[in-house]
């Protein structure tokens, strides 16, 4: 199986965060591990500002439940800090609002990329928003 670089694999997490059903995320995970990608995804919505903390641990949850990175300090961390990294991106936006929408994961050897996508709004009056997190694992 090929080697794919960083921006495959962040694309490849992006897709799962845009996954409209939990049918479509299966055949996406399919697709991907037959490409030697493993992937993940959670659903989440809530006010932003708390519920940062769970969001980045939803993200780390899913992550190892779906084998995508060993119980381990260093795996763990990677996830954390990919996923507020791409909170981070998001934050001008959903300071203060709430969110909701998918959070998507993938990795294969070294790389691992987290992508947020949230619907950011007050009532109807929703933005949109992703948010995008690498790192480099051994």
């Amino acid at each position: 199986m090929p080697d794919y670089g960083s921006k495959k694999i962040a694309a490849v997490a992006i897709r799962m965060a845009l996954s409209e059903s939990r049918q479509e995320e299966n055949e996406l995970k399919a697709h991907f591990h037959q490409m030697g990608i493993k992937t993940a995804a959670v659903d989440y919505g809530g006010e932003f500002i708390s519920s940062v903390n769970k969001i980045v641990e939803r993200a780390v949850v899913a992550a190892k439940r779906e084998g995508v990175i060993r119980e381990t300090h260093t795996d763990e961390g990677a996830i954390a800090g990919a996923t507020r990294e791409a909170l981070s991106q998001i934050m001008p936006k959903a300071l203060g609002l709430n969110v909701g929408g998918k959070i998507g994961i993938a990795r294969q050897k070294d790389h691992v990329s987290v992508a947020v996508f949230f619907g950011i709004g007050l009532l109807h009056l929703d933005e949109v928003a992703i948010g995008l997190g690498h790192r480099a694992v051994p």
